[in-house]
């Protein structure tokens, strides 16, 4: 049980780190993306209201319209330098910056092609972006890693873009490096959710043996002055004989002596150290049933039972039969109809036991609460008296103890219940 919850705990510690963690890297990577490419909305603007035709390259033997060349200075490289009147060459961020622009003339002829001074792409691959923006009729827009504005002129049309490719690629390169970063601080948070998972379920564990170490111990205590109790009622009645008072003593003290013994028998369920071997669950089920036909029978009721043979698993033999015995007397004391229906079938790894019969409304809170401790429906409160609310508590600690789980359900005005206990010949595979 606090193994569960150590988990549970672990699952959602590093859940919520994750989600925040992915919250977080996605808001700073879509704030980061939508204010780049707000700023290269301005820039390219910037870039537009500055460009003049005359500042620019014309065509690539550098010949203008006027039959004069292009004079822009050769840099370091051999290449045309810019000219001092091409947007914001003075400006740092329009330095860093790497745009493009395209003239076409009326007609749809290139006039000017300006691939800027730290191009990332060809002339060639520069005309065919620039050629489907056209062919889209939009005036602005994006375009892979471009930021385009489509601008018409006196006599021509300007086609303006800027990369951002540079940036994509910083912006990705953040991104894996949150990545890694955040995934080593989840890890070591991860382990530090271990301990201090330990530490949190701690006192819940020390809590719980000392309740069990205090059921078991005063069960054993209360044994002696219930058998003193006994023997002084079996005196008194040689004595004076047969009386309400000494019959009242005897059957409080049976009561007590049923109750005792049923809490050292849930004590005893819920020690997971207990002795075990291999035996064959079917033949149990099969033993454990006849004895529950002919109680049945007397209060009007017929057991069917449905058992498939050789399911071999690793238990405790009393504990599996105090199981199956719980379920069925439960079912015959409790049940409402008249046919009990139990199943033993193999179920995946595990062994299916189910115990179906007629019963009366149980809501949903109803059943949540079945396996609590001394828990008793209405209707089970109307008993002779030989039963407190321990069965099904017994029986989940059985299931428990033996690796597997007890389920209870209402269908169709019936109550089923069922345990599944792992089998031997599965166990072994999976460890091999």
């Amino acid at each position: 049980m606090f193994s569960k919850t150590k988990r549970n705990i672990v699952f959602t510690v590093v859940i919520s780190l994750l989600v925040l963690m992915t919250v977080t890297l996605a808001t700073i990577y879509l704030s980061n993306r939508i204010a780049l490419q707000k700023e290269n909305e301005e820039m390219l603007k910037t870039y537009v209201q500055r460009f003049s035709l005359d500042d620019q390259p014309f065509m690539p033997d550098g010949e203008k319209p006027d039959g004069k060349r292009d004079e822009r200075p050769d840099d370091r490289d051999g290449k045309q330098g810019p000219r001092d009147g091409e947007p914001g060459r003075n400006e740092p961020r329009f330095q860093l910056s790497t745009f493009y622009a395209v003239a076409y003339s009326d007609s749809g002829e290139v006039i000017s092609v300006y691939n800027g001074n730290n191009a990332l792409q060809s002339e060639e691959s520069i005309l065919q972006i620039t050629d489907q923006i056209l062919k889209s009729k939009k005036t602005g827009g994006r375009t892979g890693n471009m930021t385009y504005l489509v601008e018409e002129r006196d006599g021509y049309t300007l086609v303006a873009m800027i990369d951002g490719t540079i940036n994509s690629g910083n912006q990705t390169l953040l991104i894996k490096q949150m990545l890694i970063i955040g995934g080593a601080a989840l890890a070591v948070l991860a382990v530090i959710s271990v301990f201090l998972a330990k530490r949190i379920v701690k006192p819940l564990e020390e809590n719980d043996k000392n309740q069990k170490r205090f059921v078991s111990d005063a069960g054993h205590e209360l044994k002696t002055p219930i058998a003193v109790i006994s023997a002084n009622s079996e005196l008194l009645k040689r004595d004076v004989g047969e009386n309400e008072w000494l019959n009242n003593i005897d059957y409080e003290n049976e009561r007590m002596s049923e109750l005792v013994k049923q809490l050292l028998m849930l004590s005893k369920a819920e020690n997971k150290d207990i002795p075990k071997e291999t035996l064959d669950l079917s033949k149990l089920t099969d033993g454990e049933v006849l004895p529950f036909e002919s109680l049945a029978y007397e209060k009007g009721k017929q057991i069917k039972s449905d058992i498939e043979q050789g399911l071999t698993v690793k238990g405790n033999p009393n504990q599996l039969r105090q199981l199956v015995s719980i379920l069925l007397d439960n079912a015959v004391s409790h049940g409402t109809g008249n046919v009990i229906e139990l199943t033993l079938k193999r179920e995946r790894h595990n062994a299916n036991l189910t115990v179906t019969n007629d019963a009366a409304q149980m809501s949903a809170d109803q059943l949540s609460h079945l396996y609590d401790r001394f828990y008793r429906t209405d209707e089970a409160r109307n008993e002779d008296g030989s039963h407190y609310g321990l069965g099904l508590s017994i029986a989940k600690a059985v299931a428990d103890a033996h690796g597997g789980h007890i389920t209870a359900a209402y269908k169709d005005g019936k109550a089923v219940f069922t345990a599944l206990i792992p089998i031997e010949a599965e166990r072994r595979k999976n460890k091999e």
